[in-house]
């Protein structure tokens, strides 16, 4: 089987163009959050993010399936990470992948306090989500595209790590 890479901002599914953070913020409060560990999983887990970023509507339109492994880039707070463990349910599997080492350790007590067993976090490389070749079912990322640096190369060792079928 041929694996359906769809390239970021080619083949854009409607359903899942996320808006960003409905408050408006400069350039230098956007930094001082990414500074502040605290402060940005506070904006990251805000109720009020259901509004914009319509978590139900984009689960449901990615049409999981249980079993199915899924690698959440960027996964900060875990925001859809423990949506996407919830659907793939026991058989599958969410590789939260982050490069902050503060919202690995959030994200480890979370899955800890919640006794999820299908969530296994990754703190990644910037230019590498550190996962095994053949071993993703699809990839997730939502809002963190523009932190990667280097995206043909990037692209490229997902499509590796892709299994045969495999999707972003």
């Amino acid at each position: 089987m041929k694996c359906s890479l769809a390239l970021l901002g080619g083949l854009a599914i409607p359903a899942l163009i996320l808006a960003q953070d409905s408050t408006k913020r400069d350039m230098h409060e956007m930094h001082r959050l990414h500074q502040d560990s605290k402060a940005y999983i506070a904006m990251l887990d805000d109720p009020k993010r259901d509004e914009y970023q319509k978590p139900h509507e984009v689960i449901t339109a990615l049409n999981l399936k249980p079993g199915e492994v899924i690698a959440d880039i960027g996964a900060g707070s875990g925001y859809f990470t423990f949506r996407l463990a919830h659907h793939v349910g026991d058989t599958g599997r969410v590789y939260a992948v982050d490069v902050s080492p503060d919202m690995i350790v959030h994200l480890n007590r979370h899955v800890r306090d919640l006794k999820v067993t299908n969530v296994v976090t990754i703190l990644s490389a910037p230019d590498d989500p550190l996962l095994m070749d053949a071993s993703i079912d699809r990839f997730f990322i939502c809002d963190t595209w523009h932190h990667i640096g280097d995206h043909p190369r990037y692209l490229a060792l997902m499509k590796k790590m892709l299994r045969p079928g495999g999707r972003l």
